[in-house]
Protein backbone atom coordinates (compact mmCIF):
# COMPACT_ATOMS: atom_id res chain seq x y z
CA UNK A 1 0.00 0.00 0.00
CA UNK A 2 1.72 3.11 -1.02
CA UNK A 3 1.38 5.47 1.85
CA UNK A 4 -0.50 9.00 1.88
CA UNK A 5 -1.48 10.37 4.91
CA UNK A 6 0.71 8.71 8.02
CA UNK A 7 0.24 9.01 11.91
CA UNK A 8 3.35 7.98 13.71
CA UNK A 9 3.42 7.08 17.19
CA UNK A 10 0.53 9.60 18.11
CA UNK A 11 0.34 10.48 21.66
CA UNK A 12 -1.93 13.37 23.26
CA UNK A 13 -2.66 14.42 26.81
CA UNK A 14 -5.89 16.29 27.91
CA UNK A 15 -6.03 17.18 30.98
CA UNK A 16 -3.63 15.17 32.21
CA UNK A 17 -5.05 12.15 30.74
CA UNK A 18 -3.15 9.92 27.72
CA UNK A 19 -6.14 10.11 25.68
CA UNK A 20 -4.25 8.33 22.47
CA UNK A 21 -0.98 6.03 23.03
CA UNK A 22 1.25 5.44 20.16
CA UNK A 23 -1.19 5.15 17.51
CA UNK A 24 0.04 4.73 14.17
CA UNK A 25 -1.51 4.19 11.06
CA UNK A 26 -0.81 4.93 7.28
CA UNK A 27 -3.66 5.35 4.93
CA UNK A 28 -3.94 5.17 1.20
CA UNK A 29 -4.12 7.84 -1.38
CA UNK A 30 -7.89 7.77 -2.29
CA UNK A 31 -8.49 5.36 0.66
CA UNK A 32 -11.57 5.29 3.40
CA UNK A 33 -10.80 4.43 6.80
CA UNK A 34 -13.24 4.62 9.75
CA UNK A 35 -11.66 5.45 13.20
CA UNK A 36 -14.66 3.45 14.98
CA UNK A 37 -14.71 2.86 18.62
CA UNK A 38 -16.45 3.85 22.13
CA UNK A 39 -17.04 7.53 23.75
CA UNK A 40 -13.38 8.00 25.09
CA UNK A 41 -11.71 5.71 22.70
CA UNK A 42 -9.67 8.38 21.21
CA UNK A 43 -11.03 8.54 17.80
CA UNK A 44 -12.14 12.25 17.66
CA UNK A 45 -8.66 13.74 19.27
CA UNK A 46 -7.12 11.72 16.37
CA UNK A 47 -8.92 13.59 14.28
CA UNK A 48 -8.27 17.24 15.63
CA UNK A 49 -4.66 16.18 15.81
CA UNK A 50 -4.85 15.25 12.19
CA UNK A 51 -6.19 18.52 11.45
CA UNK A 52 -4.28 20.79 13.46
CA UNK A 53 -6.98 21.40 16.31
CA UNK A 54 -4.38 19.73 18.56
CA UNK A 55 -0.66 19.44 18.74
CA UNK A 56 0.39 15.92 19.51
CA UNK A 57 2.84 15.57 23.10
CA UNK A 58 4.73 12.72 21.12
CA UNK A 59 4.95 11.23 17.28
CA UNK A 60 4.40 12.62 13.96
CA UNK A 61 1.53 13.45 10.96
CA UNK A 62 2.98 13.33 7.43
CA UNK A 63 1.01 13.78 4.22
CA UNK A 64 3.33 12.63 0.79
CA UNK A 65 6.48 12.48 3.73
CA UNK A 66 5.69 16.38 4.56
CA UNK A 67 6.10 16.78 8.17
CA UNK A 68 2.93 18.68 9.21
CA UNK A 69 2.84 17.89 12.90
CA UNK A 70 3.11 21.44 14.00
CA UNK A 71 1.41 22.93 10.91
CA UNK A 72 -1.33 25.09 11.43
CA UNK A 73 -4.65 24.06 10.29
CA UNK A 74 -5.28 26.50 7.66
CA UNK A 75 -2.10 25.49 5.97
CA UNK A 76 -2.55 21.95 5.41
CA UNK A 77 -5.35 22.38 3.11
CA UNK A 78 -7.50 19.76 4.47
CA UNK A 79 -11.18 19.69 4.57
CA UNK A 80 -13.46 19.25 7.56
CA UNK A 81 -16.94 18.46 7.79
CA UNK A 82 -17.72 18.63 11.86
CA UNK A 83 -20.74 16.69 13.68
CA UNK A 84 -23.17 19.48 13.45
CA UNK A 85 -22.16 20.93 9.98
CA UNK A 86 -21.03 24.23 11.57
CA UNK A 87 -23.18 26.20 8.85
CA UNK A 88 -23.93 29.52 9.22
CA UNK A 89 -27.77 30.17 8.92
CA UNK A 90 -28.17 33.50 8.17
CA UNK A 91 -26.49 32.70 4.62
CA UNK A 92 -27.40 30.80 1.76
CA UNK A 93 -26.04 27.74 0.40
CA UNK A 94 -23.72 29.46 -2.19
CA UNK A 95 -22.44 31.85 0.53
CA UNK A 96 -21.86 28.59 2.95
CA UNK A 97 -20.30 27.25 0.13
CA UNK A 98 -17.83 30.13 -1.06
CA UNK A 99 -16.95 30.66 2.60
CA UNK A 100 -13.61 28.98 2.75
CA UNK A 101 -12.82 30.13 -1.16
CA UNK A 102 -13.15 33.90 -0.37
CA UNK A 103 -11.00 33.17 2.96
CA UNK A 104 -8.15 31.47 0.72
CA UNK A 105 -8.35 34.88 -1.36
CA UNK A 106 -9.83 32.92 -4.24
CA UNK A 107 -10.96 35.77 -6.73
CA UNK A 108 -14.97 35.82 -7.34
CA UNK A 109 -15.68 34.43 -10.96
CA UNK A 110 -13.08 31.09 -9.72
CA UNK A 111 -15.38 31.22 -6.60
CA UNK A 112 -18.53 31.06 -8.61
CA UNK A 113 -17.40 28.40 -10.73
CA UNK A 114 -16.28 26.26 -8.21
CA UNK A 115 -19.06 26.43 -6.26
CA UNK A 116 -21.61 25.91 -8.74
CA UNK A 117 -19.09 22.61 -9.96
CA UNK A 118 -18.91 21.32 -6.06
CA UNK A 119 -22.88 21.83 -5.89
CA UNK A 120 -23.44 19.99 -8.42
CA UNK A 121 -21.45 17.25 -7.15
CA UNK A 122 -23.26 17.06 -4.50
CA UNK A 123 -26.76 17.32 -6.55
CA UNK A 124 -27.99 20.64 -4.85
CA UNK A 125 -27.46 22.59 -8.46
CA UNK A 126 -30.63 25.02 -8.41
CA UNK A 127 -30.28 25.84 -4.91
CA UNK A 128 -27.55 28.74 -4.54
CA UNK A 129 -29.65 31.02 -3.40
CA UNK A 130 -31.93 29.12 -0.70
CA UNK A 131 -31.07 29.63 3.31
CA UNK A 132 -29.61 26.33 4.58
CA UNK A 133 -32.08 27.27 7.31
CA UNK A 134 -34.65 25.71 4.98
CA UNK A 135 -32.97 22.15 4.18
CA UNK A 136 -33.46 18.73 5.17
CA UNK A 137 -30.97 17.72 7.35
CA UNK A 138 -29.32 15.49 4.66
CA UNK A 139 -29.22 18.47 2.39
CA UNK A 140 -27.39 20.63 4.81
CA UNK A 141 -25.13 17.64 5.07
CA UNK A 142 -24.29 18.36 1.93
CA UNK A 143 -23.85 21.70 1.78
CA UNK A 144 -21.13 20.95 4.94
CA UNK A 145 -19.46 18.36 2.52
CA UNK A 146 -19.79 21.03 -0.75
CA UNK A 147 -18.11 23.74 1.48
CA UNK A 148 -15.15 20.80 3.07
CA UNK A 149 -14.54 20.11 -1.15
CA UNK A 150 -14.65 23.42 -2.77
CA UNK A 151 -10.71 24.20 -1.66
CA UNK A 152 -9.84 21.01 -3.42
CA UNK A 153 -8.74 20.06 0.37
CA UNK A 154 -5.62 17.38 0.20
CA UNK A 155 -7.93 15.28 2.72
CA UNK A 156 -11.03 14.91 4.07
CA UNK A 157 -12.18 14.85 7.71
CA UNK A 158 -15.58 13.56 9.02
CA UNK A 159 -16.40 13.63 12.70
CA UNK A 160 -19.56 11.83 13.10
CA UNK A 161 -20.86 12.85 9.76
CA UNK A 162 -24.57 11.41 10.11
CA UNK A 163 -24.91 11.28 13.62
CA UNK A 164 -27.93 14.13 13.47
CA UNK A 165 -29.98 12.36 11.21
CA UNK A 166 -33.25 9.96 11.73
CA UNK A 167 -32.30 6.38 10.42
CA UNK A 168 -33.81 6.15 7.63
CA UNK A 169 -32.78 9.02 6.35
CA UNK A 170 -28.47 8.45 7.67
CA UNK A 171 -29.28 4.99 5.39
CA UNK A 172 -30.20 7.03 2.14
CA UNK A 173 -27.16 9.92 2.78
CA UNK A 174 -24.83 7.51 3.91
CA UNK A 175 -24.97 5.83 0.40
CA UNK A 176 -24.69 9.56 -1.04
CA UNK A 177 -21.78 10.34 0.88
CA UNK A 178 -19.80 7.23 -0.37
CA UNK A 179 -20.77 7.47 -3.85
CA UNK A 180 -19.69 11.40 -3.91
CA UNK A 181 -16.44 10.35 -1.40
CA UNK A 182 -15.44 7.90 -4.58
CA UNK A 183 -16.48 10.35 -7.24
CA UNK A 184 -13.72 12.73 -6.69
CA UNK A 185 -11.15 10.07 -5.19
CA UNK A 186 -10.26 11.71 -2.43
CA UNK A 187 -8.27 10.39 0.97
CA UNK A 188 -10.98 10.50 3.55
CA UNK A 189 -10.32 9.87 7.23
CA UNK A 190 -13.64 9.66 9.59
CA UNK A 191 -14.69 8.85 13.07
CA UNK A 192 -18.07 6.87 13.65
CA UNK A 193 -19.45 5.03 17.14
CA UNK A 194 -22.22 3.20 14.47
CA UNK A 195 -19.90 0.15 13.19
CA UNK A 196 -22.82 -0.06 10.27
CA UNK A 197 -21.56 3.38 9.09
CA UNK A 198 -17.77 2.58 9.62
CA UNK A 199 -18.46 -1.06 7.57
CA UNK A 200 -20.36 0.35 4.68
CA UNK A 201 -18.23 3.33 4.01
CA UNK A 202 -14.55 2.09 5.30
CA UNK A 203 -12.26 0.71 2.62
CA UNK A 204 -10.76 -0.13 6.05
CA UNK A 205 -12.06 0.12 9.77
CA UNK A 206 -9.56 1.39 12.67
CA UNK A 207 -11.32 0.21 15.75
CA UNK A 208 -9.63 2.01 19.36
CA UNK A 209 -10.03 1.50 22.49
CA UNK A 210 -8.79 3.77 25.67
CA UNK A 211 -6.52 5.63 23.50
CA UNK A 212 -5.04 2.54 21.69
CA UNK A 213 -5.42 1.22 18.07
CA UNK A 214 -6.35 -2.21 18.41
CA UNK A 215 -6.79 -3.87 14.91
CA UNK A 216 -7.11 -2.24 11.80
CA UNK A 217 -8.37 -4.06 8.83
CA UNK A 218 -11.00 -4.72 5.96
CA UNK A 219 -14.76 -4.75 8.16
CA UNK A 220 -14.91 -8.67 7.21
CA UNK A 221 -11.20 -9.09 8.32
CA UNK A 222 -12.00 -7.55 11.73
CA UNK A 223 -15.42 -9.89 12.23
CA UNK A 224 -13.72 -12.89 10.81
CA UNK A 225 -10.41 -12.34 12.66
CA UNK A 226 -10.44 -9.69 15.55
CA UNK A 227 -6.90 -9.73 16.97
CA UNK A 228 -7.76 -8.82 20.40
CA UNK A 229 -10.72 -9.59 22.93
CA UNK A 230 -11.66 -6.31 22.60
CA UNK A 231 -12.76 -6.19 18.95
CA UNK A 232 -14.49 -9.42 19.14
CA UNK A 233 -16.96 -8.91 21.59
CA UNK A 234 -17.32 -5.21 20.18
CA UNK A 235 -17.32 -5.92 16.58
CA UNK A 236 -20.95 -7.37 15.51
CA UNK A 237 -22.64 -9.54 18.13
CA UNK A 238 -20.78 -12.04 20.53
CA UNK A 239 -20.96 -14.23 23.77
CA UNK A 240 -17.95 -15.19 26.00
CA UNK A 241 -17.82 -18.19 28.23
CA UNK A 242 -14.92 -18.70 30.63
CA UNK A 243 -13.09 -21.63 30.01
CA UNK A 244 -9.76 -23.54 30.17
CA UNK A 245 -7.75 -23.90 27.39
CA UNK A 246 -6.37 -27.27 26.42
CA UNK A 247 -3.30 -26.73 24.37
CA UNK A 248 -2.47 -30.10 23.21
CA UNK A 249 -6.50 -30.25 21.79
CA UNK A 250 -6.50 -27.02 20.93
CA UNK A 251 -9.74 -27.00 23.05
CA UNK A 252 -11.78 -24.90 25.56
CA UNK A 253 -12.47 -26.82 28.41
CA UNK A 254 -16.25 -25.78 29.66
CA UNK A 255 -17.84 -25.93 32.78
CA UNK A 256 -19.75 -29.19 32.76
CA UNK A 257 -17.38 -31.21 31.45
CA UNK A 258 -18.16 -30.08 27.65
CA UNK A 259 -14.68 -29.50 25.19
CA UNK A 260 -15.19 -27.13 22.26
CA UNK A 261 -12.61 -27.11 19.50
CA UNK A 262 -11.30 -23.17 19.45
CA UNK A 263 -8.72 -20.75 17.43
CA UNK A 264 -6.23 -19.86 20.01
CA UNK A 265 -5.67 -16.41 19.09
CA UNK A 266 -2.26 -15.62 20.93
CA UNK A 267 0.28 -18.34 22.65
CA UNK A 268 -1.71 -19.80 25.42
CA UNK A 269 -0.29 -22.19 28.17
CA UNK A 270 -1.86 -25.54 28.98
CA UNK A 271 -4.78 -25.23 31.75
CA UNK A 272 -4.87 -21.57 31.26
CA UNK A 273 -7.72 -19.63 32.14
CA UNK A 274 -9.07 -18.06 29.00
CA UNK A 275 -12.16 -16.24 27.74
CA UNK A 276 -14.36 -18.06 24.42
CA UNK A 277 -15.89 -15.34 22.19
CA UNK A 278 -18.47 -16.67 20.07
CA UNK A 279 -20.32 -15.28 17.45
CA UNK A 280 -24.43 -16.31 17.52
CA UNK A 281 -24.33 -18.11 13.97
CA UNK A 282 -21.05 -19.98 16.11
CA UNK A 283 -23.81 -21.77 17.99
CA UNK A 284 -27.35 -23.92 17.56
CA UNK A 285 -29.28 -26.13 19.65
CA UNK A 286 -28.63 -29.61 20.34
CA UNK A 287 -30.95 -32.33 20.35
CA UNK A 288 -30.33 -33.25 23.73
CA UNK A 289 -27.54 -33.61 26.05
CA UNK A 290 -25.01 -35.30 23.69
CA UNK A 291 -21.46 -35.09 24.12
CA UNK A 292 -20.41 -31.38 24.19
CA UNK A 293 -23.77 -29.95 24.60
CA UNK A 294 -24.03 -27.13 27.25
CA UNK A 295 -27.63 -27.10 29.46
CA UNK A 296 -29.63 -23.95 30.23
CA UNK A 297 -32.59 -22.45 29.45
CA UNK A 298 -34.75 -20.23 26.40
CA UNK A 299 -34.87 -16.93 28.89
CA UNK A 300 -35.47 -14.42 25.70
CA UNK A 301 -36.10 -14.49 21.94
CA UNK A 302 -36.04 -11.86 19.61
CA UNK A 303 -37.25 -11.98 16.02
CA UNK A 304 -35.19 -10.92 13.01
CA UNK A 305 -37.21 -11.60 9.98
CA UNK A 306 -35.71 -15.22 8.95
CA UNK A 307 -34.08 -15.80 12.07
CA UNK A 308 -34.48 -15.24 15.73
CA UNK A 309 -31.97 -14.46 18.41
CA UNK A 310 -32.44 -16.59 21.50
CA UNK A 311 -31.09 -15.66 24.69
CA UNK A 312 -29.86 -18.77 26.21
CA UNK A 313 -28.88 -18.56 30.47
CA UNK A 314 -26.56 -21.67 31.06
CA UNK A 315 -26.66 -23.66 34.17
CA UNK A 316 -22.91 -22.03 34.86
CA UNK A 317 -24.64 -18.80 35.17
CA UNK A 318 -23.51 -17.70 31.97
CA UNK A 319 -26.20 -16.21 29.12
CA UNK A 320 -24.95 -16.69 25.84
CA UNK A 321 -27.09 -15.86 22.42
CA UNK A 322 -27.92 -17.97 19.64
CA UNK A 323 -28.97 -17.33 16.28
CA UNK A 324 -31.41 -20.20 14.71
CA UNK A 325 -34.87 -20.27 13.10
CA UNK A 326 -37.62 -18.30 14.92
CA UNK A 327 -39.80 -21.98 15.79
CA UNK A 328 -36.42 -23.39 17.21
CA UNK A 329 -37.29 -23.10 20.64
CA UNK A 330 -40.12 -21.10 22.89
CA UNK A 331 -39.14 -18.89 25.68
CA UNK A 332 -39.03 -20.65 29.21
CA UNK A 333 -38.18 -23.96 27.39
CA UNK A 334 -35.06 -26.40 28.44
CA UNK A 335 -32.57 -25.96 26.01
CA UNK A 336 -28.92 -27.78 24.69
CA UNK A 337 -26.65 -25.70 22.60
CA UNK A 338 -23.20 -26.51 20.96
CA UNK A 339 -21.05 -25.28 18.32
CA UNK A 340 -23.12 -24.93 14.96
CA UNK A 341 -21.20 -27.34 12.06
CA UNK A 342 -20.44 -24.92 10.08
CA UNK A 343 -20.52 -21.61 11.85
CA UNK A 344 -17.43 -19.38 12.67
CA UNK A 345 -15.18 -21.53 15.25
CA UNK A 346 -15.12 -20.00 18.53
CA UNK A 347 -11.93 -17.58 19.59
CA UNK A 348 -10.04 -18.29 22.97
CA UNK A 349 -8.24 -14.92 24.55
CA UNK A 350 -6.43 -14.66 27.78
CA UNK A 351 -8.32 -13.89 30.38
CA UNK A 352 -9.47 -10.20 31.12
CA UNK A 353 -8.78 -9.25 34.81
Amino acid sequence: MAEHLVLDALEKRLGGNLVTRGVSLAVARSEIVALLGPSGSGKTTILRLVAGFETPDAGAIRLDGEDLTRVPPQRRNFGMVFQHYALFPHMTVEQNVAFGLEARGIPPAERRRRVAETLGAVELAGFEERPVSRLSGGQQQRVALARALAPRPRVLLLDEPLSNLDPTLREKTRRELKRLIRATGITTLFVTHEQEEAFDLGDRVAVLHGGRLEQVGPPQDLYDSPATRFVATFIGRASVLPATWSAARSEAMLAGGASWRAAGEEPLADSQPVDLVVRPEGLAFANGPEPGALAGEVVGRRFAGRFAYYEIALSSGTTVEVLAAPSAAEPGARAFIRPAPDGPVPRAYRRSA
